[in-house]
């Protein structure tokens, strides 16, 4: 595994900042170019996915001999913004044991683990194929797992998202929301002619704070309660005009259990509350973009394995954060998360673990030998 570090700083040189986070971002096809090229040097099959032009995704293979069951490693190689990093943020840089650049916490450092354990899996004469899915566009829309998934069946996955060498057996979910208040625009002196949108909303942004407090009532074990925040208000054009418009964007983290579809019938009884309480509000609910939890059984086969070729029981946990785990896992694909420490993802130092990089390589290959036998 001596070559772990290596390959993650060849990756972490490489800009693939998501274009459609950063207008004019690099996006995946250098990062996925190289994938390949490295790859195919070391005997892997390698297929390119490119549904959508300039965003390509690869599926690397270690083809078995037969008969075995398929072990699907995934990770995503677009990253977020690089400015504002306080180093140049594709000069990969050691400093003891740290790898710092942008992309070596979040993710490059877990395709890096899964690329040198699918390489290291070839070798074994395993009956049954190691696949690694190097993902575009995770951090936006995660078009690249489901292109991925259409291409791949596997009988057991896992997510080499940054866990601090935990097994995350699940995560939140989100859905995302907009609520438009529409008032009357008038000029600021005839109150009588206008209806202020902004003041309208005044009693919703209330009962939001009040769902989310409500929702404090329900926690699960390992991550805690769901919640419901206003990220974003707009309304108004200036301050002599009463505001015809006002919209508010929430999001509402979700536990396993929660679906988009009761996240929207809570919505409707919150806004048909405020109705009630005024006859005059016209407000209207659209549903943005919705994210499911994910959540697999801890007694499951593949919590066991994982542990097994782990060494020593790993801890077990949960992610706050939504992952493409949940993608594979509707996919009817057994699937857990496990991944090195280190700190940074999305700020401004961002580094990850060699040794940990390491570890997780060997656990996969743990994992590999006992699954695809």
């Amino acid at each position: 595994m001596d070559d772990v570090a290596d390959l993650l700083a060849d990756l972490v040189a490489i800009d693939s900042v998501n274009p459609d986070l950063v207008p004019g971002g690099a996006g995946e096809a250098e990062i996925a170019a190289f994938i390949v090229g490295w790859a195919q040097d070391v005997g892997l099959e390698t297929t390119v996915l490119e549904r959508t032009p300039g965003r390509p995704s690869v599926l690397v293979r270690a083809r078995g001999t037969g008969g075995g069951r398929t072990l699907l490693l995934c990770g995503h190689i677009d990253t977020v913004t690089a400015e504002g990093m306080d180093h140049p943020p594709h000069e990969p840089r050691i400093d003891g044991d740290r790898l710092y650049g942008r992309g070596a916490y979040d993710m490059k450092a877990g395709v890096a683990a899964a690329l040198v354990a699918c390489r290291e899996a070839a070798r074994l004469g395993l009956a049954g194929d190691v696949v690694v899915a190097a993902v575009a566009d995770e951090e936006h829309a995660s078009l690249g797992v489901q292109e991925c998934l259409e291409a791949v069946t596997a009988d057991a996955a896992i997510v080499t998202e940054p866990t601090e060498l935990e097994l995350v057996v699940a995560h939140k979910g989100f859905v995302w929301s907009e609520v438009e208040v529409t008032g009357v625009a008038a000029h600021g002196s005839r109150p009588h002619l206008g209806v202020d949108a902004i003041v309208k909303a005044g009693p919703i942004l209330t009962a939001i704070g009040e769902l989310d407090e409500a929702l404090a009532a329900r926690e699960h074990d390992l991550l805690g309660r769901g919640s419901v925040h206003a990220s974003v208000i707009e309304g108004g054009a200036e301050l002599s005009s009463y505001p015809a418009r006002c919209a508010i964007g929430l999001e509402r983290r979700t536990l396993p259990g929660e679906t988009g579809a009761d996240v929207e019938a809570e919505l409707a009884a919150l806004l048909d509350r405020c109705r009630a309480a005024d006859p005059r509000l016209a407000v209207e609910q659209r549903t943005v973009l919705v994210r499911e939890p994910f959540e697999v059984d801890r007694d499951s086969e593949l919590v066991r394995i994982v542990g097994e070729a782990a060494g020593s029981p790993p801890r077990i946990g949960g992610a706050s954060y939504w992952a493409d785990a949940a993608f594979i896992a509707a996919a009817g694909i057994p699937t857990v998360m496990f991944g090195p420490g280190g700190e940074g993802a999305h700020a401004a130092v961002e580094w990850v673990s060699v040794p940990d990089t390491r570890a997780v390589a060997q656990t996969l290959v743990g994992v590999a030998q006992r699954l695809c036998r």
